[in-house]
């Protein structure tokens, strides 16, 4: 990588780059890293502090290029763009790709924004008042004969059962109509993500902690406001960020085990990421509702699909023609795991067919793992450094899965350099009180040797 103008840092941030600290610190976003950050963002990113720490250890400046290959809603893409780094985003997910393309664009006219956004509110005002629902929950709903609007049955179905209430749904709708309503809408997707951010943030009847599930249910709220307050909240931020030019990110809504077609030879200075880890969380719930809604899926058919571009880091993922396990077929370490995980089932009596499938969804993760490493290697130039934010798991029958140490051991089998399995974090083991260790995984690429393919 190209050494000379380093990234940005600030005194605060040279105090947090002083890793391990407390859980709370380690994970804490700062009121000055809200901007932009804070338009859209999974309850478990990674802060931006983390972000910032190893762009200046690999020594990354405004000649650089890094790559985000499961880029999630943006923060490395947007750290580097803050901090005058050309990047590259690659996401699976639609939503989250949405939320990162809308999160890394900043040429858009504030003002312009503010009076769209003016506009579409004006109009789902007067529609709803016609209808008899004011957006305000403390004034009367006079529906009268007519009936609330919603989702078609089978696009319905895809939400998570009671997550949205009908008449906050029926509002959501209306917004939605008139937001797609201009053809030539120039800010539709900045607004589209500000009613991402609603849905989730006060609109539906969701929690998270960290699993998706189940709040208080709310029969009536507003769903104008919210959107608005959003939108001005970004309005504001293009408004600070209009003074000084910044590089332009990319983002693609592709699968990370297949990057050769995806990025030219060469042209990768280095690598901030967090792959998903091997557990039971299916990524496709945290952003279900928002992903439906907004109209980025429509049936399971369209989930589905999404799902088969993901690393399988859950038995909700896993599809009978998968062949990821052979990339790992002859490594010891995990076959030992997948053992281990299936002889515990065995001895516990579990026999659910998710339970059936834990020792294969071990095998297909780090499969996916070593397709995507051995596919990122024509794109990294010489000496690139990379880093992976990991993490232990014993979501599988209580069976310890240290997930940075049998990457690094993947990754040295393709030919990375392993430089440091650093603690950036640790957390609570629910289901077995133990300490989990969450590590950054710094590799080098020092490039294909000549005699090896």
């Amino acid at each position: 990588m190209k050494r000379g103008s380093l990234v940005r840092v600030s005194r605060a941030d040279a105090m947090l780059f002083d890793l391990p600290r407390s859980n709370g610190e380690a994970n804490k976003v700062s009121r000055e890293d809200l901007p932009v950050h804070d338009w859209y963002r999974f309850v478990l990113s990674f802060p931006p502090h983390l972000v910032r720490k190893y762009l200046s250890q690999f020594g990354a400046g405004p000649e650089s290029t890094i790559l985000d290959p499961f880029c999630g809603t943006g923060t490395a893409i947007v750290e580097c763009q803050k901090t005058g780094i050309r990047s590259v985003g690659i996401e699976a997910l639609p939503m989250p790709a949405l939320a990162s393309r809308v999160k890394t664009t900043w040429t858009v006219d504030p003002q312009v924004l503010l009076s769209h956004a003016a506009k579409v509110a004006g109009h789902a005002f007067d529609i709803l008042g016609k209808q008899g629902v004011p957006d305000d929950p403390a004034l009367p709903v006079a529906l009268g004969s007519q009936s609330l609007r919603t989702l078609p049955e089978e696009t319905f179905r895809l939400l998570l059962k009671d997550s949205i209430s009908p008449l906050p749904l029926h509002k959501t709708l209306v917004l939605l109509d008139c937001i797609r309503g201009d053809a030539g809408n120039p800010v539709r997707e900045l607004e589209m993500l500000a009613l991402a951010k609603a849905l989730v943030a006060s609109i539906s009847n969701l929690k998270f902690g960290p699993e998706v599930g189940l709040g208080r249910i709310k029969e009536n709220v507003s769903v104008i406001q919210p959107w608005m307050m959003n939108v001005q909240s970004m309005a504001a931020d293009l408004e600070a960020l209009s003074r000084q030019s910044y590089p332009q990110s990319a983002v693609q809504n592709k699968d990370s085990r297949f990057l050769t077609s995806l990025l030219p030879p060469s042209s990768i200075d280095g690598v901030f990421t967090s792959p998903p880890y091997p557990n039971e969380k299916d990524y496709t719930r945290t952003t279900r509702l928002e992903t439906v809604v907004l109209g980025l899926a429509h049936s399971m058919a369209d989930l589905q699909l999404s799902k088969r571009t993901l690393v399988r880091s859950n038995t909700r993922s896993v599809y009978k023609n998968d062949t990821d396990d052979e990339l790992v077929k002859h490594n010891t370490t995990i076959q030992k795991l997948a053992k281990d995980i299936e002889e515990r089932r065995v001895l516990l009596q579990k026999n659910s067919g998710f339970e059936r499938l834990y020792h294969r969804v071990t095998k297909l993760y780090f499969g996916g793992m070593a397709q995507h490493l051995a596919s990122l290697r024509e794109a990294l130039r010489p000496g690139a450094s990379l880093g992976y934010v990991v993490g232990d798991q014993a979501s599988y029958l209580r069976v310890m899965i240290r997930t940075g140490s049998i990457l690094a051991e993947i990754a040295e089998s393709l030919g990375y350099k392993v430089e440091a399995l650093d603690l950036f974090r640790t957390r609570l083991a629910t289901a077995t009180g133990e300490q989990l260790r969450e590590e950054v995984l710094v590799l080098r690429w020092p490039g294909r040797r000549k005699d090896k393919k």
